[in-house]
């Protein structure tokens, strides 16, 4: 049986990354769910926010143990970062799922500039999601060299789509 170190998974991550995001853009155009759920929904949105905080503390944490080249710490924040970003999801496709899409409804200047932050947020965390397991797999299968290489890569835009997520949910929050 091959051993993480051996085995290519680059094929199953891109698989998995366009049934996710095939997923998630399904739920964009359903309709909201209209059934009685028991709780305010609107408190999704605010955790995806805290989720995408705890996500943007953990890599730091992870980049300065790495510096330091305490790799045991690095590990430790980097699954905690995959961790908050997981119940990120978990609850982003769940509110998705929930409710019909909510509209900025600020200034024309206001709505335009959220709208780039968005669009970029958006278009990263699409890139961000093979970049990120791939960096994961080479560091689980020791290949040092392949997880620095994709890390540089993955680590600044990971931090850009955990800070713009916040950014976005401030935002958007007041038209909830």
């Amino acid at each position: 049986m091959a051993t993480i170190r051996q085995r290519n998974w680059i094929p199953l991550i891109f698989v998995f990354t366009i049934v996710l995001v095939g997923i998630i853009a399904a739920l964009f155009f359903l309709p909201g769910y209209k059934g009685e759920v028991g709780f305010d929904v609107t408190i999704l949105p605010m955790l995806n926010a805290i989720y995408n905080c705890f996500t943007f503390s953990f890599l730091l944490i992870a980049l300065y143990a790495v510096k330091r080249k305490n790799i045991k710490m690095h590990r430790t924040f980097i699954w905690a970062a995959f961790g908050s970003t997981f119940l990120f999801l978990i609850t982003y496709v769940i509110y998705q799922f929930l409710t019909e899409p909510t509209m900025y409804g600020g200034s024309e200047a206001m709505r335009n500039v959220y709208l780039i932050i968005l669009l970029s947020h958006i278009t990263l965390a699409i890139v961000n999601v093979p970049l990120a397991l791939i960096s994961l797999t080479y560091g689980l299968g020791n290949r040092i060299a392949k997880h620095r290489k994709i890390a540089k890569v993955t680590m600044p835009i990971w931090l850009y789509v955990s800070s713009t997520g916040v950014i976005v949910y401030l935002m958007i929050s007041p038209y909830y």
